[in-house]
């Protein structure tokens, strides 16, 4: 499972010209689901995405997760994360996750989000979107679920 995650001030997402989904200071989490990705996967991004030290302190460091600045979080499904460009020129999906595992792991990463305590907007999972938002930084952070499998050492 891979999370892009944006630190925004403020974030949006709509679908068919409707706003589904608004958050104000916070992450915006763009989510994609690998075929092999189980329930510890989700466990274990949610967990990185909750205390991640990303925000900034009084000195203007990143000593602060979302959990100790109140961030909200847009949870939005974003299957490309997992595509495959080194050969050709159009990216292949094989390694994403089918549509039905997919929005179940989607759905569990946000009831383990709500289940910290953090308040959640999503996205439409399937839908194209309008995704909106001012990143603030910026700062960007690509997160693996599959890191927690690698040795720390290189």
């Amino acid at each position: 499972m891979r999370a892009l995650l944006q630190r925004v001030a403020e974030a949006s997402v709509e679908v068919d010209g409707q706003e589904v989904g608004r958050i104000g200071l916070g992450l915006l989490v763009l989510l994609g689901v690998a075929k092999e990705d189980e329930e510890a996967d989700a466990a274990y991004l949610v967990e990185k995405l909750v205390n991640l030290r990303i925000f900034s302190d009084a000195q203007n460091r990143f000593n602060l997760s979302a959990l100790d600045v109140g961030a909200e979080i847009l949870l939005v499904s974003q299957f490309t994360l997992y595509a495959e460009t080194r050969k050709g020129r159009r990216p292949d999906f094989n390694k994403a996750a089918q549509a039905e595992d997919a929005r179940r792991l989607y759905e569990h990463a946000a009831d383990l989000l709500q289940h910290q305590g953090v308040k959640v907007a999503t996205g439409r999972f399937g839908e194209h979107m309008q995704v909106r938002l001012q990143n603030d930084g910026p700062v960007t952070i690509l997160l693996d679920s599959a890191d927690r499998q690698r040795s720390r050492r290189g």
